[in-house]
């Protein structure tokens, strides 16, 4: 049994939270807000983010960041993408030399351009980092679905002692060195499925959602494999199984974000609505900067990021995507040499 305290209770943290609970582990949650936590204990669910999952009465809760992070064998951090930096920050001084904390979040920071595994090393340098991404929304991981996700770190051993903390019969958990392509995919993918978001609102069919998530996956792979990240985590569950879940399921906020503003909603009504943090509004200024750093041709992401913040609209950016000039889908491949 492992000592782990959740930093962030909202619904991927409650579900992560109870995920471990049940694999035995002592676990306590951590939030900033006073009413939050205070509902967690006396409820033993979280009413809004995760309905109708209830929590055992082993599990703590706990406003106190230096009860939560002290003595523990490993963190959890859960806060949204935008509160990654700042969270760590206030952590460094509690955080002993080695203690592994597990990034869940998905995004890039907008004026450095890092990733957040890499913002927390920044801040919190004596840490081991590791990450957990793939395809997994919290509803169907806090209601014990199978799913299958990866965890991602610098050593084997962290990653190896990781994927036996989390591993269960109805969680599946593979590992991987490369924490950077990882966190590309799992960043890059909600730009995308806002655009396949706004293409269901607009009334679009499986044809044009399909060659969202194709070309997606092909500017996030050139993208991340400029960047340095092996081309095989984008044809994995962190590259196309996290695409996939994302563009199509109920449970995307991105997604759902997209088609509201595919209805004609604003991106800041179609946040309000969603009533949770949309990650792909964050990070599609942050993939745009990064394709023109790398001089990578990003144009699913670069209409999204036009359709947000530019005012540009939704079927003028999918009539541009259509009329681009004609080329070959992959332009590696040769052609047959006539004799």
């Amino acid at each position: 049994m492992a000592k782990v305290s959740v930093i962030g209770a909202g619904s991927w943290g409650t579900a992560l939270a109870l995920l471990l609970s049940k694999n035995g582990h002592d676990v306590t949650m951590w939030s900033i807000l006073e009413d939050e936590i205070r509902m967690l204990d006396k409820e033993r669910e979280h009413k809004s983010k995760l309905p109708g999952v209830k929590l055992p009465d082993t599990m703590k809760f706990t406003t106190d960041l230096k009860e939560a992070v002290e003595g523990k064998d490993f963190l959890v951090l859960a806060v949204p993408s935008t509160f990654t930096r700042g969270t760590a920050k206030n952590m460094c001084p509690y955080v002993a030399e080695g203690q592994i904390i597990v990034d869940v979040a998905k995004g890039i920071e907008e004026a450095t351009l890092m990733t957040l595994s890499q913002q927390i090393e920044d801040e919190i340098p004596q840490a081991d980092v590791a990450v957990l991404s793939g395809p997994s929304h919290a509803e169907e991981v806090g209601r014990g679905l199978p799913t299958t996700v990866v965890v991602g770190a610098k050593t084997e051993k962290t990653a190896e002692y990781l994927q036996q903390m989390f591993a269960s019969e109805v969680f599946r958990v593979y590992t991987s060195p490369d924490m950077l392509g990882m966190e590309l995919g799992g960043s890059l993918k909600n730009v995308i499925a806002l655009a396949a978001g706004i293409a269901d609102g607009m009334g679009y069919g499986d044809n044009t959602k399909a060659a969202l998530i194709t070309r997606g996956i092909a500017e996030i792979a050139r993208l991340g494999v400029k960047m340095g990240g092996a081309v095989e985590t984008f044809s994995g569950l962190t590259g196309i199984g996290d695409l996939i879940v994302t563009c199509a399921s109920v449970h995307s906020r991105n997604r759902k974000a997209g088609y509201l503003m595919g209805q004609g909603k604003s991106m800041q009504e179609a946040m309000d609505e969603v009533q949770m943090v949309v990650e792909g509004v964050y990070s599609a200024k942050a993939a745009v900067k990064l394709g023109e750093k790398y001089g990578v041709s990003l144009p699913i992401i670069n209409k999204v990021s036009e359709v947000l913040f530019d005012g540009k609209d939704p079927k003028e950016a999918v009539n541009e995507l259509m009329l681009r000039d004609n080329k070959a889908e992959h332009t590696a491949l040769p052609w047959e040499k006539k004799l």
